[in-house]
């Protein structure tokens, strides 16, 4: 599991007094104003400076790489995925009201976007402008963050206390991604009926009503898919997967959906799948 190291000298405020951490433990709290007692090192104190954290699950998802994967989620509402908590965050008294919430926040980590010590990028170019015009990187939701963190508002579908597990949907996660933390989404705090936004103040309907061919080789695997991925491959490709710069072009794209290798083109008014190799089911 991957964490972020401790910082090995903090100092932490407790009320009017403060104590210091040390590799041998922390140091007794003197009198103050609310009171005396030992810091609990069960729970660890950081500074401002440096901030741990580290995973509480990681998701399965059927999206194996970045192509493919959905830009923001819901825009395939198909696209199931399981969340496998971690000990002890399996507890059931942490999952105590959960259920009565329909969607929940995914705060999570882009752990395929390398970490290779370089200095954070200060702009970014959105695929939505074409790749072509650069924003600076808080202004977009770019993978290439100086944290890499992710947020998601994905549906709750089911929970199973025994296995650890929560199911949901809508997701746009890429399989393994590392989950942090959990919050239940809520609509008189979360929902903005006045937000604005610059670059995308609509969904992207470039493919949202174009028709779905499919080659004689591609409809025989289809047939023998398991249930609903047909389903999820068609929301996938409306979607447009493609690089906005990319549209209009005739080249043939490929991209992989529960280990199954799917090409597909694009013209002027339609989609044509052209084949579909299907993973072997265990």
């Amino acid at each position: 599991m991957q964490k972020t190291v401790f910082v090995k000298h903090i100092a932490y405020r407790f009320c009017s007094q403060s104590v210091e951490l040390q590799e041998s433990g922390p140091k007794q709290v003197e009198s103050g104003t609310c009171g005396t007692g030992q810091l609990d090192d069960s729970y660890p104190v950081e500074s401002p400076e440096s901030y741990s954290i580290e995973p509480i699950g990681r998701i399965e998802s059927p999206f194996r790489e970045k192509f493919g994967t959905p830009r923001q989620a819901g825009l395939v509402p198909a696209a199931a995925g399981t969340i496998i908590l971690n000990e002890p965050y399996r507890r059931v008294e942490m999952w105590r009201g959960l259920a009565d919430f329909s969607h929940i926040w995914l705060i999570w980590g882009f752990h395929l976007v390398p970490n290779d010590g370089a200095a954070p990028r200060t702009t970014v170019r959105p695929p939505r402008l074409g790749g072509n015009d650069r924003l600076g990187v808080f202004a977009t939701r770019s993978p290439f963050r100086p944290n890499r963190i992710g947020l998601s508002c994905v549906r709750l579908t089911s929970l199973d206390a025994q296995k650890g597990t929560i199911a949901v949907a809508g997701i746009d996660l890429v399989n393994g991604t590392p989950v942090f933390d959990i919050k239940p989404y809520v609509p008189y705090a979360d929902v903005k009926l006045d937000a604005t936004s610059s670059f995308a103040p609509h969904g992207d309907p470039r493919l949202g009503s174009f028709a779905i061919s499919y080659s004689n080789q591609a409809a025989a695997a289809l047939a023998g898919s398991e249930p609903g991925f047909k389903v999820m491959l068609e929301q996938m490709l409306r979607a447009d997967p493609r690089p906005a710069y990319h549209t209009g072009d005739d080249r043939p794209y490929g991209l992989t959906l529960q280990e199954s290798n799917i090409r597909f083109l694009v013209h002027t008014d339609h989609i044509e799948v052209i084949s579909i190799e299907l993973a072997a089911v265990s």
